[in-house]
């Protein structure tokens, strides 16, 4: 029995459904992100899991037990909203342990959960300080530190690095990494930020207008994205598209003409090559990071726009007959805007997408 299970679960406001049939299950201990752009629904998703927010049809288990109509305080979940939401007048101690004594804990195990978590997460010499006098880091760590003394079942985190700046950011997503770790809890997270959903998640969950795109480890998703929208969304910077025609197809291979292609045309074996015909427009997407200055693999002819020096790296933004072209090249190569260079790839590092934009295996 999966330990979270949602089956068929909707969602509507009035008229207007937000969350339209989402099923899946996670298991115990593993880690759960919900990633998607903003208004797909994934923080009306997790707030139904923890029981703010009604659930309009489906239903939905946690430890084997139908709780989609159980009282939040029932569910034994915890959850780490985006703002610390933590009380300035109390101390960080009285601020974790606020919810034990709301529940008439004993103060022998208050202490003891609290010093606890304080452990965990290091900040023991905070305990004193009102939440003033911290640091936007310490602060998610209080409120983190407030789900941890309730030994909940879920913990359940909505963006809860959004307000923090870029450094605090990764620091944070590797404490919260270790403490998956330490812990061994379920956790259901929801990010925007698909950084944060690769490196955190045993599995992700990406949505898209109240529905799952796709669900799948990172590395499915990465190497083998469902559409294009996946494939745009999951990595940094984003997938390049050229939108190609075929021309040739046998069954094992097939030819596609763009303007952009060195010669005009590319020829790629697919074994899936049969699921298109002569005339029909294919997606094709190279990920940035593919691409190479290697004369020795021409694929496009491209026209310099910019480039962008990120030390080890360097980002360029060209044109493949006016089409954005983005790649990740190391070094620091010597070009300037407006140099006509021609970009290479790997053939078995080309995606394939039908004009429905669903993948092309293979």
């Amino acid at each position: 029995m999966s330990f979270l299970k949602l089956d068929g679960i909707k969602k509507a406001f009035g008229d207007a459904e937000v969350i339209k049939g989402v099923s899946f299950a996670a298991e115990k201990g593993e880690f759960v992100v919900f990633v998607g752009p903003s208004g797909c629904g994934k923080s009306t998703l997790l707030r139904m899991i923890a029981g703010l927010e009604d659930v309009s049809q489906g239903t939905l288990y946690i430890d084997g037990k139908n709780v989609t109509f159980e009282e939040p305080a029932k569910r034994e979940v915890s959850m780490v909203f985006q703002s610390y939401a933590l009380y300035p007048h109390m101390s960080v101690f009285e601020n974790m342990a606020f919810g034990l004594r709301m529940n008439k804990q004993p103060e022998d195990q208050i202490k003891a959960r609290v010093l606890e978590a304080a452990r965990i997460l290091q900040i023991e010499p905070l305990l004193d300080r009102k939440p003033r006098a911290l640091s936007g880091g310490q602060r998610q760590r209080v409120a983190i530190g407030r789900s941890i003394v309730r030994h909940p079942k879920i913990f359940l985190f909505d963006e809860p690095l959004s307000n923090l700046d870029a450094e605090l950011r990764t620091q944070m997503r590797v404490e919260i990494a270790k403490l998956h770790s330490n812990l061994g809890a379920t956790m259901v997270y929801v990010t925007h930020d698909q950084v944060e959903a690769m490196t955190l998640a045993d599995r992700i969950v990406v949505l898209r207008a109240g529905l799952v795109e796709q669900l799948g480890t990172p590395t499915e998703l990465y190497d083998r994205p469902a559409n294009t929208f996946v494939a745009g969304f999951i990595g940094s910077p984003k997938m390049n598209f050229l939108l190609a025609t075929v021309t040739a197809t046998d069954g094992n291979s097939l030819q596609l003409s763009h303007p952009a292609f060195a010669g005009g045309t590319l020829q790629l074996r697919r074994p899936a090559a049969s699921e298109v015909r002569v005339g029909e427009k294919v997606s094709v997407g190279m990920r940035p990071e593919h691409l190479s200055l290697d004369p020795a693999k021409p694929l496009l002819s491209l026209s310099l726009d910019l480039q962008e020096n990120l030390g080890g790296s360097t980002q360029i933004h060209a044109r493949a007959a006016g089409e954005p072209i983005t790649m990740v090249v190391p070094g620091r190569p010597d070009l300037s805007s407006g140099d006509a260079i021609t970009a290479g790839i790997e053939p078995n590092n080309i995606y394939l997408f039908d004009e429905s934009g669903l993948a092309i295996k293979g």
